[in-house]
């Protein structure tokens, strides 16, 4: 999966359309994301002691990652994610991110 937790992503479809956020955490056997403000459900919450109220909490659902683009920290809009293959200096080969529209590191 492409989108990691801490990124910043941009949605791009469903009711939540246009907000950005950041990646709260990534299920990436699902191909699914957890973002920050974004597809918000409500949960009632009894009261636990006496004389407290109930509540309605809302917490943030699960979004399929297909539906975001990352934003580019370095460039600033929202883009597809590249890689680039690059040999390390003990003789392995490690897997960067790239942003295809300024193909700098993400």
């Amino acid at each position: 999966m492409r989108i990691h937790k801490n990124d910043t992503v941009l949605i791009i479809s469903g009711k939540d359309r246009t907000k950005k956020g950041k990646v709260l955490r990534a299920f990436p056997k699902e191909g699914k994301i957890l973002v920050e403000g974004v597809n918000l459900k409500k949960r009632h919450q009894k009261p636990k002691k006496g004389g407290e109220k109930g509540q309605i909490i809302h917490l943030p659902g699960l979004i399929d990652a297909s539906c975001v683009k990352l934003v580019c920290p370095k460039c600033g809009k929202a883009v597809r994610v590249g890689y680039r293959i690059t040999p390390d200096a003990k003789s392995k080969i490690s897997k960067v991110r790239i942003c295809k529209k300024c193909d700098q590191e993400i």
